[in-house]
C-alpha cells in the first residue's frame, strides 16, 4: 500500500512539473524512459536470480499450478476485453494492454506510452499510459484490501490471481496470512511466471 502511494506521488509530481514546463522539452522526448524501462528489467531480473530460495520453490511446484497464471492471463484479458465495450474512446486492444500489465504499473505504463506514441500521438498515449499506471495501483490495492474476502468467497488461490505479479512481493504477506503457508511457493511461482509475460503480451496488443 504504501509503495502504491509513493508512486502515486510520484505520477503527480511529473504531472505538476510537466504543467509547469520546469523540466526541459528536450529531455521529455528523449528516450529516456527507455533506459527507465531497461533499469526496471534488470531490477526484475536480479531479484528473480538472486533469490536464494528459487530452486526449491520450483522443486515444491507441481504441474497443476500452471493452471493458475493461466486462469490469472484469462481472465484478465477477458475482462478488458469486455470493459472496451464501455469505453468507445479506446479500441479492445487499448484495453488489452492495459489489462497486460497485471498490476505491474510501473513497467506496463512505461511500455504503453513508449509504444503507442507513434499510432496515438503524444498526448493519447500519455492518457493510455496513465489509465494502465492508475487501473493496475487500483488492482494492487484491491488485492491488498480485499484478499480476506477473495479467501472467504472464492477460496485460497483467489487472492493469489487477483494479485498479478504482486503475489510474489507486495501481496504475499497478506496471501500467507489468509491463504495459508503452504501457498507461498505457489504464488511466488504465480508471480514470477506473471512477471515475464508483461513485456510480451503489453508490446504484443499495443502493436495490433
Amino acid at each position: 500500500m504504501k509503495g502504491s502511494l509513493i508512486v502515486l506521488l510520484f505520477f503527480m509530481a511529473g504531472c505538476i512539473l510537466g504543467v509547469l514546463d520546469i523540466i526541459p522539452l528536450d529531455l521529455q522526448k528523449s528516450n529516456l524512459s527507455m533506459y527507465i524501462l531497461y533499469a526496471l528489467m534488470l531490477q526484475v531480473g536480479l531479484s528473480i536470480g538472486s533469490s536464494k530460495d528459487l530452486k526449491s520453490i520450483v522443486k515444491d511446484i507441481r504441474p497443476k499450478y500452471l493452471l493458475i497464471p493461466l486462469a490469472t492471463i484469462i481472465g484478465t484479458l477477458l475482462f478488458s476485453a469486455f470493459a472496451s465495450l464501455l469505453l468507445s474512446q479506446w479500441s479492445i486492444f487499448d484495453c488489452l494492454a492495459v489489462g497486460s500489465g497485471f498490476a505491474y504499473y510501473s513497467l506496463s505504463s512505461i511500455l504503453i506510452t513508449q509504444f503507442k506514441e507513434a499510432s496515438l500521438g503524444i498526448q493519447l498515449a500519455t492518457e493510455l499510459g496513465t489509465i494502465a499506471l492508475l487501473s493496475n495501483i487500483f488492482r494492487e490495492m484491491m488485492a491488498l484490501l480485499g484478499t480476506p474476502l477473495l479467501v472467504k468467497y472464492f477460496g485460497k488461490l483467489a487472492p493469489i490471481s487477483a494479485a498479478g505479479v504482486n503475489s510474489m512481493d507486495v501481496v504475499l504477506p497478506i496471501i500467507t496470512r489468509y491463504s495459508g503457508k503452504d501457498m507461498i511457493p505457489v504464488a511466488i511461482f504465480h508471480g514470477i511466471l506473471i512477471d515475464l509475460t508483461v513485456p510480451f503480451f503489453v508490446s504484443f496488443f499495443c502493436r495490433l
